[in-house]
């Protein structure tokens, strides 16, 4: 799964209206941007992947699964890229509280060409940083995972600074076995040093467990 290449994350369009999802996918592609559009919430849930989209236009009011509920099952996969829900004047309370729950953005119809490029494209900048971040904490997250009970205890005495005899200490154990346990919560962080564990798991937002 690839979810670092620009070139390859298009932009959804979730639209019940032909003339708008047409419109929309002319537009994108004129701006060099590869586009998916799908008439219904359900269609897009068919084939979806979070991988292949950069950025989701949704409308917030189609037959059966409207955008809001499409939304949250979106929400509900490991990463969801930035949604942009497109209104009518009527539905712009419904997009506020999309916002309080994480959508991007939200553009009223009828919208200018301008408009909604730039919030897309803007959009898109915003999953780079997004998926970078997600992929950095997974990482992380997935090497925690491979720690045994007793060297995650280590590893959050490590974190305090204590040092080998005080954490064998604590831990009743011997020294030695600090020493073993050490060296392999560094071998599996893939870092060299105690600071370096630290920061690694500063920067990935991750709390050690």
């Amino acid at each position: 799964m690839n979810l670092d290449r620009p070139n390859t994350r298009k932009i959804a369009i979730v639209d019940d209206d032909d003339a708008i999802r047409d419109a929309l996918s002319w537009l994108f592609s004129t701006r060099n941007h590869q586009v998916n559009t799908f008439a219904s919430a359900e269609d897009l849930l068919a084939s979806y992947r979070p991988e292949d989209y950069g950025s989701l236009v949704l409308d917030v009011r189609m037959p059966g699964m409207g955008g809001l509920e499409l939304f949250n099952k979106l929400q509900a996969f490991n990463y969801c890229p930035p949604i942009i829900f497109l209104t009518g004047h009527g539905d712009v309370p419904m997009a506020v509280a999309a916002l309080k729950q994480g959508a991007a953005d939200f553009i009223e119809k009828p919208f200018s060409d301008n408009d909604i490029v730039d919030l897309v494209e803007s959009c898109l900048s915003q999953d780079q940083l997004s998926r970078e971040e997600w992929q950095t904490r997974t990482a992380v997250d997935q090497r925690l995972a491979c720690l045994t009970p007793r060297e995650r205890e280590v590893m959050k005495l490590i974190l305090t600074g204590r040092l080998n005899k005080q954490i064998a200490d604590d831990l009743s154990i011997s020294m030695k076995t600090v020493e073993v346990h050490r060296a392999r919560i560094l071998e599996k962080m893939q870092v060299k040093t105690a600071m370096e564990l630290a920061a690694r798991l500063r920067d990935a937002g991750v709390e050690p467990r």
